[in-house]
């Protein structure tokens, strides 16, 4: 046993010892340029500022459809790249967004359609999702929901 421990130990020695080049030595310059241009770049994001984070369409009759509008800018330093923009229920529908890379500097805009369905105050969030830092921005509807005059109300009979 002792015989081949002294033999891995003896093996190893050799295998550690034997390399003579530095490995520091085999580093080219211009593969640590590019890679300091890559990583410079890397920590640049773009940024969207939107004209309005929150829209109230006020008092609306219900099942009465609105929509508004969400402008925005890119305020970063790189291309930023809208992937999807959904609603927190389906009575709100986001559309109309450019899926192409917005220029720093450059504005686009989406739509927001409401149905109109709820009652009383209702608020609906729309996740902007996105190559920002953060990765997803949100923005807002409000809306007082009136009842609709024209729907059937239920009538309660009192028991005899």
């Amino acid at each position: 046993m002792k015989k081949v421990i002294l033999g891995l130990s003896t093996l190893c020695l050799i295998a550690f010892t034997s390399c003579k080049e530095n490995a520091a030595n085999k580093i080219e310059e211009s593969n640590v340029a590019a890679a300091a241009v890559r990583d410079a770049s890397a920590s640049k994001f773009p940024v969207i500022e939107f004209d309005k984070k929150e829209h109230d369409f006020g008092e609306i009759e219900a099942k009465t459809p609105v929509e508004t509008s969400f402008k925005y800018k890119n305020t970063g330093d790189a291309p930023l790249v809208i992937t999807d923009i959904k609603s927190s229920c389906g009575c709100t529908v986001p559309q109309d967004w450019s899926r192409e890379p917005l220029a720093p500097g450059a504005e686009g805009q989406f739509t927001v359609k409401f149905n109109g369905s709820g009652t009383n105050k209702v608020s609906k969030t729309i996740t902007v999702t996105a190559n920002t830092e953060k990765g997803s921005e949100m923005v807002k509807i409000t809306a007082f929901v009136k009842p609709d005059p024209n729907a059937v109300k239920p009538t309660i009979q009192a028991k005899s």
